[in-house]
């Protein structure tokens, strides 16, 4: 009998990736705008380019580099952390460079968990959080959020177990843009102290907040460097998506196993794309601020805008990252009202149902990618098609 070639049963249990089904969608649909991925519509600053094409003439940058990043790039986010977030690297903690936030995820689930032990996700989760823990065979327990899409702390006591490793927080928020209280994410890294457990913060967002809310780094508290792990992206605030550079800061204990995966993944972080990370901490968060007036111009139209749709609209209060999340009274579900969006109105979001919400439809818009006035078409083709769609639904 000849075995039956298959994929690890384990992957059968991870969703698809929802940007393919998108993108596939889109590329079938000729004309669709789209406000589905998270980025920003600037470049990183072109100085920045400029020195890293004159650095890599010295042969010695087309070589393997250190396997955590160079030198240079950890200090400058050592400084950066101390600086920005209030996060001081002791004898406890330290930086490790990744290839984007998402693998700074997926290797510390790798580096935290066993088969079958349990990460605490908040519903709406980021899906690319939920994938990773099923790919390494860890269980994702997912906990509801307040009606806000604030964490219910209650709740999230009620779902640690002898099992749970980790809880995870993402503020400013994916999907919702919700930026979490001070108050609240103290009590979730105390919670995470007291049963010793790691708390995962996500903060790639962290320049992304408007109308006065102000981002706080749970790795500033004392102590927490001892439990916290704070995930970092430069995708989002210097335009590096494509360059996939993100950073840890993280708990010492667990160098030698991420030294062993970051070692057997990538090698190390891409040479060129930290040259071009050096230079975008050098020119720091006041390259991204001068985005986020024009910025926060967009956001007040779109918030408007799909406010005045009708009462079946539920919009939650986005003040942070470049999101907005929307509860659509319909009896049809997020993946069909998103395609009926991209198929009859020329516009693409992402269906709610996959971060986690499937008791209702949900849909998710990210306006960071687009110039404002494609923005304004687009949210338009949202408007006139969710008031068409909803009137015979």
């Amino acid at each position: 009998m000849v075995p039956t070639m298959r994929p690890a049963e384990r992957l059968e249990a991870v969703q698809a990736p929802v940007m393919s089904f998108v993108a596939d969608l889109i590329r079938a649909n000729p004309g669709t705008i789209s406000l589905g991925q998270g980025v920003v519509h600037y470049p990183p600053p072109e100085a920045v380019l400029q020195s890293m094409m004159e650095q890599l003439r010295d042969p010695k940058q087309h070589l393997y580099g250190s396997t955590f990043g160079s030198d240079e790039l950890r200090d400058k986010i050592r400084t950066k952390l101390a600086v920005d977030n209030g996060i001081i690297l002791g004898r406890n903690s330290d930086v490790v460079v990744t290839a984007g936030s998402n693998m700074a995820f997926a290797h510390t689930i790798l580096a935290i968990t066993d088969p079958g032990d349990e990460v605490i996700l908040l519903a709406p989760y980021y899906f690319n959080h939920e994938m990773a823990a099923g790919i390494a065979s860890a269980r994702p327990v997912i906990v509801p959020t307040t009606d806000s899409y604030e964490p219910d702390l209650r709740a999230i006591e009620r779902a640690v177990t002898d099992r749970t490793r980790a809880i995870v927080t993402i503020s400013p928020n994916n999907p919702t843009g919700v930026v979490y209280k001070e108050s609240t994410q103290r009590a979730v890294n105390d919670l995470c102290r007291t049963r010793r457990i790691y708390h995962i913060s996500d903060e790639a967002y962290e320049y992304f907040t408007f109308d006065g809310a102000r981002h706080f780094s749970p790795g500033s508290i004392s102590g927490a460097g001892a439990y916290t792990i704070s995930l970092f992206s430069l995708s989002k605030a210097y335009g590096m998506a494509s360059w996939r550079i993100g950073y840890m800061a993280t708990p010492k204990i667990l160098l030698p196993a991420l030294r062993k995966i970051q070692d057997t993944i990538p090698i190390c972080p891409a040479v060129p794309s930290q040259l071009v990370a050096v230079g975008a901490l050098e020119a720091g968060p006041a390259y991204s601020r001068q985005f986020l007036g024009p910025l926060a111009d967009v956001r007040n139209y779109v918030l408007k805008t799909l406010n005045d749709i009708g009462p079946r609209v539920h919009v939650a209060s986005s003040r942070g990252a470049f999101y907005v999340f929307l509860r659509i009274d319909t009896d049809l579900d997020a993946i069909t009202l998103t395609t009926r969006l991209i198929e009859d109105f020329r516009v693409a979001v992402i269906p709610g149902s996959t971060f986690g919400l499937r008791d209702r439809c949900y849909l998710r818009i990210a306006y960071g990618a687009l110039e404002e006035e494609t923005v304004v078409e687009a949210i338009s083709r949202v408007a006139r098609g969710l008031r068409e769609i909803l009137s015979v639904h």
